[in-house]
């Protein structure tokens, strides 16, 4: 099968993604000199970009990809929240949904960058739980998309919309749908996602559910079975390893290694949003879980090698794979079905 065919079974494939909502604001500007007050650089603004980041960016990239995407999540009343909702209507997002809630700020992660280096980033936020009321909303919203959806997308950024009851019950709803869950996690309670059909940790986010470092191979080699079993032995679980690839655990199979494809580096901001969307937007069209993981380590490619949080397109995705094909890579450490082989050829 060729990316284009792969990517025609995702086009129209309705995907419910449902998280934490963030605004990515970014500062550019140039370092000429340092400040007379402080050992700081003093940064001349000549612009302003925003971009929807965590579950936004997720949809967008499951979007960008050709899916039918409705998204809920919660944002503050305020100006941010107006802009990202902005963001969100000016991509590709057929359903946006966000609740608003005048009691918090919209989570805003602003970055400052002079001649394409960050120089410092500061966050607004509140990461208290959200009220009942609030969360009731949420779920309401959910249960009403849901019935639509071939696959839902939990992105929680521990920003307060994914609580124990909300992930629980999303999860839940989506097993009695028959729909798969990709989850990604924050934190160290992992007994809020048993029952996802996978669950994508970063190594630093895998060691902090274990409570210890997860650093290397061998570290991601144990933790990936441990995860899976406090998972409930039922979810398969991807550890993301930057630019060493990522590794899939899936109950009852040999551990496979799919290789990190970039080749030249800008900015990771959104990458892991981005292998998030794919892969929730590739099981929901049935694509095989580890050839979505090949395919969604493809699209992290492209979007690092662009500037600030970006979303993956799908033309872009089918010309990168056809000037870079698979077997240019590394060999697999894991063993890899058939069936679970993306072609390029």
């Amino acid at each position: 099968m060729t990316p284009a065919d792969v990517l025609g079974r995702v086009t129209g494939c309705p995907v419910l993604v449902v998280g934490d909502l963030i605004l990515d604001e970014f500062v550019w500007g140039t370092a000429r000199r340092i400040s007379p007050e402080a050992p700081v650089p003093v940064v001349e603004v000549h612009r302003r970009t925003y971009a929807p980041g965590g579950a936004a960016n997720a949809a967008a990239n499951a979007a960008g990809l050709g899916g039918r995407v409705a998204l809920v999540g919660v944002a503050g009343a305020d100006p941010a929240g107006d802009r990202l909702t902005e963001c969100l209507r000016a991509g590709r997002v057929a359903d946006i949904d966000v609740v608003r809630d005048p009691a918090r700020p919209t989570t805003t992660k602003t970055r400052v960058v002079a001649h394409g280096q960050q120089v410092v980033r500061f966050d607004h936020e509140d990461t208290a739980p959200v009220p009942a009321t609030v969360r009731d909303a949420v779920l309401a919203r959910v249960r009403a998309l849901l019935p639509a959806a071939r696959g839902c997308i939990l992105s929680d950024y521990g920003k307060g919309a994914v609580g124990p009851e909300v992930a629980g019950e999303v999860i839940a709803a989506a097993a009695r749908a028959g729909v798969p869950v990709v989850v990604d996690p924050k934190g160290a309670d992992y007994r809020k996602y048993r029952g996802a059909t996978l669950v994508k940790p970063n190594q630093a986010e895998a060691g902090v559910a274990l409570g210890r470092g997860v650093a290397t191979g061998a570290d991601v080699a144990a933790a990936g079975p441990e995860l899976v079993a406090r998972l409930g032995g039922r979810s398969a679980v991807l550890i993301t390893r930057g630019p060493d690839g990522m590794t899939l655990f899936e109950p009852g199979r040999p551990p496979a290694h799919v290789p990190a494809r970039a080749r030249e580096v800008f900015d990771v901001t959104g990458a892991g949003d981005t292998v998030t969307g794919v892969l929730g937007v590739g099981l929901a069209a049935g694509i095989p879980l580890l050839a979505g993981c090949r395919l969604a380590a493809a699209a992290a490619a492209v979007v690092l090698g662009k500037r600030g949080t970006a979303a993956i397109d799908a033309g872009e995705l089918v010309a990168y794979l056809a000037a870079a094909p698979e077997e240019d890579e590394p060999p697999h450490e894991g063993p890899c079905s058939g069936d679970g082989q993306l072609t390029t050829r």
